[in-house]
């Protein structure tokens, strides 16, 4: 064979490389419509179990391996979650299984730490078993003064940006430092001008909260508990009650609009009307807007309210009990009008 016949040879087997090469780095190597998806890798996994995780979204497996056999990718697996844009080749695909994206976590309005775990468990990899022994465990409680009860004070909602593959421990840790951070020393100053420690502020908020939407309203309500709780008075906070009914019933999704005559009487420590002072913790997660409602309480000698039937969503206050009388009733007469059993 000439000179001539081997460079040409030569020739078209450069060309067929770079062909090859163009193709597997540079041409479209996805199989999915969205402009973009995300898929997570649990910790532990192996080369193999990224393959089948990831090979519905892949057009050419094959030409995904190639590139990663070569960059080293399956010595090198990455647990997380990871981005994945229509049209990345199968050498941006590999790069973008080594990036992992962190997770917009939001949670908000959980009545109790269960709740609070299901809600987590659907947005990180750590499960709800996991994360529930990890937020009691018994050293952490005890060495960061909180107990089973009240360490659901401890989550203030808001969005967080964690990793999906973040440990329970870590993200405990996380949501602690969170915590001692919204606890700066103006509000330390203002809860002990209460004689209040932070749980029991965020354990009155959460009863503020589950009083009244109305931003208004709740320094207003707050300081109702408080004149109550200084003059040695039982709260008697409904909210408390339906807490204590959802906890026997062991049911969060029901509904109670309304708080009978013998509900009054059930035996928990969340019960507010036959115990005096606080629950044993929040009875929610209340928002930030509470917690400073309760911090900086409105100054005046109400002790009673009730719902508003001339402003719904409203509340009437009372000095004195006679007069609350006269708002509650006119309240439990528009209950019944309206059918409101329950």
């Amino acid at each position: 064979m000439n000179k001539s016949k081997i460079i040409k040879i030569l020739g078209v087997v450069f060309i067929v490389f770079v062909a090859i090469i163009y193709i597997k780095f540079f041409t479209s190597d996805t199989n999915f419509e969205k402009d973009e998806i995300y898929v997570q890798i649990p910790t532990g996994s192996k080369y193999e179990d990224v393959q089948k995780i990831i090979s519905p979204f892949v057009k050419n497996m094959s030409d995904f391996e190639f590139i990663a056999n070569r960059r080293s990718y399956p010595e090198n697996v990455k647990a997380g979650r990871f981005l994945l844009k229509k049209g990345m080749s199968a050498f941006q695909l590999v790069s973008a299984m080594r990036r992992n994206v962190p997770v917009k976590l939001a949670f908000n309005n959980q009545e109790r730490l269960e709740n609070l775990c299901e809600r987590l468990s659907s947005q990180i990899e750590p499960d709800t078993t996991k994360l529930l022994a990890t937020f009691r465990d018994t050293i952490f409680l005890k060495k960061n003064g909180f107990t089973k009860d009240n360490v659901f004070a401890m989550f203030l909602p808001n969005t967080y940006e964690v990793y999906w593959n973040i440990t329970a421990e870590k993200f405990r840790n996380k949501m602690l430092d969170e915590y001692n951070r919204f606890w700066t020393k103006e509000r330390i100053t203002k809860a002990t001008a209460l004689n209040l420690t932070p749980v029991q502020v965020i354990t009155v908020a959460s009863i503020v909260h589950k009083e009244s939407v109305k931003k208004s309203e709740r320094p207003i309500i707050a300081g109702v508990y408080l004149n109550r709780l200084n003059q040695g008075m039982p709260l008697q906070a409904d909210p408390t009650v339906i807490y204590a009914l959802k906890l026997r019933d062991n049911d969060f999704n029901q509904v109670i609009k309304r708080v009978l005559y013998n509900d009054l009487f059930i035996n928990s420590p969340y019960n507010t009307y036959k115990n005096i002072g606080l629950p044993p913790g929040p009875i929610a997660m209340p928002d930030v807007d509470a917690i400073d409602a309760v911090l900086n309480a409105e100054k005046h000698d109400y002790l009673y309210f009730c719902a508003s039937v001339e402003k719904f969503g409203y509340h009437v206050f009372a000095s004195t009990y006679e007069q609350h009388q006269v708002n509650a009733k006119k309240y439990a007469d528009w209950l019944n009008e309206q059918g409101t059993n329950r």
